[in-house]
C-alpha cells in the first residue's frame, strides 16, 4: 500500500513538473525569450518514443527502441559536428 502510494506521488510531482516546463517553455516563446526550433527539439524524443510504442505495442519495447534511436543520433550528430569543424563547412 505504502509502495504504491510513493509511487503514485512521484509520478505526480513528475507531472507536475513537465507541466511547469512546457509553461515556462511556452511563455518564452511567447516573449520572445526562446527560439521555437530550440524548444521544438525537446519534443523529439517524445516523437521518436510514439512512432516506436506504435511499432512495437509496448511500453518496455518503445523505451528501449527510443534510448537506442537517441544515441544513434547522438553518434551521427558528434560525427557530423566533427567532419564539419575539421573541413571548415
Amino acid at each position: 500500500m505504502v509502495d504504491t502510494l510513493a509511487v503514485g506521488l512521484a509520478m505526480a510531482l513528475i507531472a507536475i513538473g513537465v507541466v511547469g516546463i512546457v509553461i515556462s517553455g511556452i511563455r518564452n516563446i511567447i516573449n520572445g525569450k526562446s527560439e521555437f526550433k530550440r524548444i521544438a527539439v525537446m519534443i523529439v524524443p517524445v516523437i521518436i518514443f510514439a512512432a516506436t510504442y506504435a511499432m512495437s505495442g509496448s511500453f518496455d519495447q518503445a523505451g528501449v527502441a527510443t534510448m537506442v534511436v537517441m544515441i544513434g543520433l547522438m553518434v551521427v550528430s558528434i560525427f557530423v559536428t566533427g567532419t564539419r569543424g575539421t573541413f571548415k563547412f
